[in-house]
């Protein structure tokens, strides 16, 4: 029999109450049932955990964290949540790992906010989640984080958050109140983080800094299956002759499981980037553990291929 793989859950949110606080302009609720997920880091999470086989889960806060608020706030709720944070990991080493928070409204204090994580904390990386006050993260001015990450070999995650306002009143509004989620998960979140994503190979940042490695979730926003079409439509004349799209994207990025259980889609995602840049999540408490890691045992994968989508490749990827 074959044994149980080492697994590893990379994109499983919690709050913090004083950051939520701040940006939801209220107390987290401690009755919903995903809050109450959200701001459990004990008995609750473990043993979800524990029922669906999962070893390790890589903790971030949830969206937006600190990234729409003010400079000097932003700055002081990243310090403090991500001390906090630690102090939950070193409380459970075993059983969790973490990505720091950054307060973007700040870029110089956010490079310095990831040295200090990875540096002090032990931290393997960081979570970015989506526009700041409005801004692609590609802009020039956040370039020192790109930097800082470059230097210190670590990760950054590209996790979505909701689109611009004047996007949702163009594209969204419509539909948005027989169907909230269009604006998030089945739809808005995708297209707001895939062009984050082309507009970063697009950017230039990978060629300034050639370490970089960006992991993103659902399988890739949807990019892997667009990945030829993309590629062939930026190589027409009139576009910049030097880029090679599909190259950039295949060296430097990283996609998880989260959220997106598809057969097809993992086929897709494999054939384009390897099964060694794909790595397992669940997107907890949005999704539960066990509809992931059934998922992915029952996938038709070699034993190989699956044991590094669980932990092997986050392990590398991590130096967990």
């Amino acid at each position: 029999m074959q044994s149980k793989p080492f697994v590893v859950a990379l994109e499983e949110h919690y709050l913090d109450a004083d950051l939520a606080t701040a940006f939801l302009g209220r107390q987290p609720d401690r009755q919903s049932e995903i809050e109450k997920r959200l701001l459990d880091v004990g008995a609750l999470r473990l043993r979800e955990m524990d029922e669906a086989g999962i070893d390790l889960q890589v903790l971030s806060h949830g969206a937006p964290a600190a990234q729409g608020l003010a400079p000097e706030t932003a700055v002081r709720l990243a310090r403090q949540t991500n001390d906090r944070l630690h102090a939950i990991v070193q409380a459970n080493p075993q059983r969790f790992a973490a990505f720091a928070i950054l307060p973007t409204p700040d870029p110089q204090a956010a490079a310095d906010e990831l040295d200090y994580a990875v540096s002090t904390l032990g931290f393997k990386g960081a979570m970015i989640h989506g526009l700041t006050h409005g801004v692609f993260i590609d802009d020039r001015r956040f370039w020192p984080i790109f930097e800082r990450a470059e230097a210190l070999d670590v990760p950054l995650y590209m996790h979505p958050s909701f689109p611009n306002p004047v996007v949702i009143d163009a594209y969204y509004k419509d539909y948005a109140d027989q169907y909230p989620e269009l604006i998030g998960p089945a739809l808005g979140f995708t297209v707001e983080t895939a062009t984050q994503g082309v507009r970063l190979v697009l950017s230039g940042v990978f060629q300034k800094y050639p370490g970089l490695r960006i992991v993103m979730g659902h399988l890739g926003e949807g990019i892997p299956f667009l990945l030829w079409r993309i590629n062939e439509s930026l190589s027409r004349p009139g576009n910049a002759a030097s880029l090679s799209f599909r190259d950039v994207f295949r060296k430097h990025f990283y996609l998880t499981t989260s959220g997106n259980f598809s057969d097809t889609a993992l086929a897709c995602a494999i054939a384009e980037m390897g099964a060694d840049r794909i790595l397992f999540s669940v997107d907890w408490p949005y999704i539960g553990n066990g509809l992931g890691t059934k998922w992915l045992s029952n996938a038709a994968l070699t034993e190989t291929d699956r044991a590094a989508i669980f932990g092997g490749n986050a392990k590398t990827l991590l130096k967990l």
